[in-house]
């Protein structure tokens, strides 16, 4: 038997290839998980964007390459158990987590409990444990099968929303607010992206607070559509907006250029957040900016602080809670902002992935993968 690999050169994204190599048997207290299906979006690009300043290769490491330099992009998917050699994970159960994308996965086991597991492998101990997590299906209350396609596709997005916003509750929107009767504006890059528009959903219940989503020429009538923006501008209308605003920058497209014409025009930015890279190829550094700095939003940093504040079962309900409005919301029958697309085999991945990475998806879509043969 074999595993089928999607690799990445790390420093050329565009450059993918797809290699097969023997699966080796397993040790005691190992797992074998067959990848079912897995997300494939921006957030993805993101992470191969970001993959060593975040250690995001890290986690599943090309293992006997011949050549240096490739990667495996992690997504977020549901695998089945083929083979355990751990008394507490049985054959055939079905677990959501952070995958590589590949056709099967070998995991160790550790910290097993009815909600799951965390990947006890050596080389996983030193990142983030968040992503070391595997949920079961069967005792996991954010799971049901009718919702499988849009748990794997928005949930990891839709947590770093709710984040986004919880912190910048926490921190009192950074002074925007004390401005008298005037809204704070919050200006969202690449407000199209399925992370940006959970943020803005998030934030649009708030008072006080007016949403403005930037985004392309060709994206503008989509993000009107969604309602969660009180104003949507191509990048090129940036002048329509009052420059003495008092504002936050979610930054979720790590354009270089549009990050400086804000720091330069708005001179109230009160902070400058920094979220992912969907415009990979106009990445770049944060240095010599007029204004606050651009800082790194980590989603990780901010659950730990909640877990301390609120303890992690009230801090669950409450991601469950907003998790099941936004799911009704996206879901709608009469006007969804998602529809999935789920194709199946090698060749079909390498056309999702090199469409994402180049921008060119429909927004209101979402890839549903999987490395498997097709039937």
């Amino acid at each position: 038997m074999t595993t089928l690999d999607f690799l990445v050169r790390k420093d050329q994204l565009a450059s993918t290839e797809l290699r097969s190599t023997p699966e080796l048997p397993l040790n005691e207290g190992e797992v074998r998980l067959r990848i079912d299906r897995f997300a494939l979006t921006s957030n993805n690009i993101t992470y191969a964007a970001f993959g060593e300043a975040m250690n995001y290769w890290s986690f599943f490491p090309v293992n006997g390459s011949e050549e240096p330099g490739w990667g495996r992009i992690p997504v977020w998917g549901f695998a089945t158990v083929l083979q355990s050699l751990h008394p507490g994970v049985a054959l055939g159960e079905k677990f959501y987590g952070y995958y590589p994308m590949s056709s099967s996965v070998v995991l160790q086991p550790t910290r097993v409990s009815k909600a799951g597991f965390a990947d006890g492998a050596a080389h996983r101990a030193s990142l983030h444990p968040v992503y070391n997590q595997y949920l079961r299906c069967s005792a996991d209350p954010f799971y049901t099968f009718e919702s499988e396609d849009t748990q794997a596709l928005m949930r990891p997005l839709f947590m770093t929303s709710w984040l986004i916003d919880d912190f910048l509750v926490d921190n009192d929107f950074f002074g925007a607010l004390a401005t008298g009767s005037q809204r704070a504006l919050m200006l969202l890059s690449s407000a199209s992206s399925k992370t940006a528009y959970g943020t803005a959903f998030q934030l649009a219940q708030r008072p006080g607070i007016e949403v403005l989503g930037l985004t392309s020429a060709r994206n503008v009538a989509f993000c009107e559509s969604l309602g969660c923006y009180d104003r949507v501008l191509s990048y090129d209308q940036l002048d329509q907006v009052d420059a003495g605003a008092a504002c936050v920058y979610i930054d979720f497209a790590g354009n270089t250029d549009l990050r400086r014409a804000i720091h330069t025009r708005f001179e109230n930015l009160k902070y400058s957040m920094s979220i992912g890279g969907t415009h990979v190829d106009q990445l770049g550094g944060a240095k010599d900016l007029p204004g606050p700095r651009a800082t790194l939003f980590f989603a990780p940093a901010q659950v730990k602080k909640r877990n301390s504040d609120w303890g992690a079962e009230q801090l669950g309900q409450r991601l469950l809670q907003a998790w099941q409005a936004f799911v009704a919301k996206i879901t709608d029958p009469a006007d969804p902002w998602l529809r999935v697309r789920q194709q199946q085999g090698p060749s079909a991945v390498v056309a999702a992935y090199d469409q994402a990475l180049a921008g060119r998806g429909d927004p209101r879509e979402g890839y549903m993968l999987s490395l498997q043969a097709s039937p």
